[in-house]
């Protein structure tokens, strides 16, 4: 039977669905980032941009399309991270701009929706490039803008259009040389791909477990069920069983029935040769037996609701008392007269955040490269500050558009996101902000002295692969500078000073180190002792910056 429309109930549903299977599919995606350094995102930026939305979406009882479209269009862009996730974000927002008004979705409803994410995700990024999720977003709109009809069947014409993106993301490669290098498709085009798939498995009728969308469903709704409820069965049980004989309908039938006599909270759901279980019971271990007579089991999770229940009560009344107090201080500031400049600036490491808080910072956002802050904590902070004027500085690639973003929605304050990309960066940007000179003057002056700035990192990789024509081993140490790899080594030290020697020269005066929360005091008195002999006319900084992941950041000015 052909699918010729889609409702507002069934469009939840898909979304969610989406959402799930993103969710679902994340650690995948963000092992296809390009550099193989521990803190490659996309998939979870994703899915935390999507997993926002899904929050407001699941919370609809009578979904119609003006009602979703807001909570999807709203929540992804407050929750948007990263690039990926606020490429996601503009894409939803162009979708629901087509679909608000409308009765059903049918094909023709949906070509225009497409087109019109593609186009609004376009226009966010000041420098489109090829390759990339918004290629794949094209691709998926123009297939459905050339396959749509009135009374089109959704399912046949959907089946295309999915089966073109994933032909235009095997294409990535071809049209960016680092993907190719890397062995990579494009991580953001995948996720996108996936939260499609995962809408279109939703409208066949596969039967999708939606508890990673809903955020609480299956699990956390029925843990606070339970709470209310006194907690009549004390332990949340999950496993996977890995079937190894028959599971049929009747299998899942009579288990669900064994788990309902030992339990409740019961959810069961069989894909192809694996078993998802949930079940609250006072003897996981029954669960367990009976499980293993369908085959193995993995991924085992046993909470103490009973205990944790105590230490939600414990944590919201230090989390209340906190918010007292700082709806108090607010209040307080919001009460002071405005000054004329105010900034924020994103961190990662309690010495860097000590070091911005020195140089005048209002609002330090702590993330930076291992957790990307969202457009709504860029908003929150830039509500927090009491200043005419407001500096971000995002610190970090991937968090500018989420700044720009943010800055796009403020009204009472006038926003400058200065595109500092690494932390270095927004310290110079800082030390060259002159209080006598107007904002703009401002920004535009610290905007060019940042790049004087040559900044390297040095971390781990975590895969083998071949880059800038170097051939790098999973655990081998890295040099990096913007996009690309410096020096491999073998030692943390050894790589480090290669890739300073790579970027000292001629001009340089200044060299700046802070040291990650992984480095000995022993490791920076070596380093230290070997940059002062090799190059004793230029001056040294070191500075604990206590960031994660990244043993050392540098900097050459």
């Amino acid at each position: 039977m052909a699918i010729n429309t889609i409702d507002a109930a069934m469009l939840k549903k898909c979304f969610l669905a989406g959402a799930a299977n993103l969710e679902a599919k994340k650690e995948m995606i963000n092992e296809l980032n390009v550099f193989p350094v521990p803190d490659g995102d996309t998939g979870t930026n994703m899915t935390m941009t999507i997993l926002s939305a899904a929050k407001e979406v699941s919370s609809i009882s009578a979904p119609n399309f003006e009602n979703l479209s807001k909570a999807i269009s709203g929540g992804s862009l407050r929750g948007a991270r990263g690039n990926s996730g606020v490429i996601l974000s503009q894409l939803f927002r162009g979708f629901t701009k087509e679909i608000k008004t409308v009765a059903v979705i049918d094909a023709m409803v949906l070509a225009r929706a497409f087109q019109k994410a593609t186009e609004t995700a376009y226009k966010a990024v000041m420098k489109p490039k090829e390759g990339t999720i918004l290629t794949v977003a094209k691709g998926l709109a123009d297939k459905m803008n050339e396959l749509a009809c009135e009374d089109g069947d959704l399912e046949e014409i959907l089946g295309q259009v999915i089966e073109h993106g994933r032909y235009v993301l095997s294409q990535t490669p071809e049209m960016l040389p680092v993907l190719k290098e890397a062995g990579v498709v494009d991580s953001g085009g995948q996720g996108l791909i996936e939260v499609i798939s995962g809408a279109y498995d939703c409208l066949l009728g596969k039967e999708i477990d939606l508890t990673a969308a809903l955020g609480s469903t299956a699990t956390a709704k029925v843990e606070a069920d339970a709470v209310q409820a006194d907690i009549k069965f004390g332990y949340c049980t999950e496993f996977i069983i890995n079937v190894e004989k028959k599971f049929d309908n009747g299998d899942e039938l009579n288990f669900k029935a064994y788990l309902e006599s030992i339990g409740d909270s019961i959810v069961v759901v069989a894909d192809d040769e694996i078993v998802k279980v949930h079940v609250h019971t006072n003897d996981p271990g029954l669960a367990i037996q009976k499980a293993l007579t369908y085959g193995s089991l993995s991924k085992m999770k046993i909470d103490n609701m009973r205990e944790e229940h105590k230490e939600k009560l414990i944590k919201e009344a230090e989390k209340a008392e906190a918010e007292k107090k700082a709806a108090e201080e607010a209040s307080k500031k919001a009460s002071e007269p405005k000054k004329k400049y105010g900034f924020i600036s994103v961190s990662a490491g309690a010495g860097l955040s000590e070091i911005f808080d020195g140089l005048g910072v209002d609002v330090v956002i702590e993330g930076g490269q291992t957790m990307n802050p969202s457009t709504e904590d860029m908003l929150n902070a830039i509500d927090n500050v009491n200043a005419e004027n407001v500096f971000i500085l995002p610190n970090n690639s991937n968090i500018i558009l989420a700044a720009n973003q943010a800055q796009s929605i403020v009204t009472d304050k006038k926003v400058f996101v200065v595109p500092s990309k690494t932390i270095p960066q927004g310290i110079t940007a800082l030390i060259n902000f002159d209080e006598s000179a107007d904002a703009e003057a401002n920004f535009e002056n610290m905007s060019a002295e940042m790049k004087n700035v040559k900044t390297g990192q040095v971390t781990y990789a975590v895969r083998d692969t071949s880059m800038d024509g170097k051939e790098i081993k999973q655990n081998d140490i890295m040099g990096i500078r913007d996009k690309t790899i410096l020096s491999v080594g073998k030692d943390i030290e050894g790589t480090t000073l290669d890739m300073l020697s790579q970027l000292i020269d001629d001009d340089s005066e200044l060299i700046s180190v802070y040291y990650g929360e992984d480095v000995s005091d022993e490791d920076v008195k070596s380093l230290t002792a070997k940059l002062e002999e090799a190059y004793p006319d230029l001056d040294l900084e070191v500075h604990s910056g206590g960031q994660p992941i990244y043993y050392y950041i540098v900097s050459v000015e």
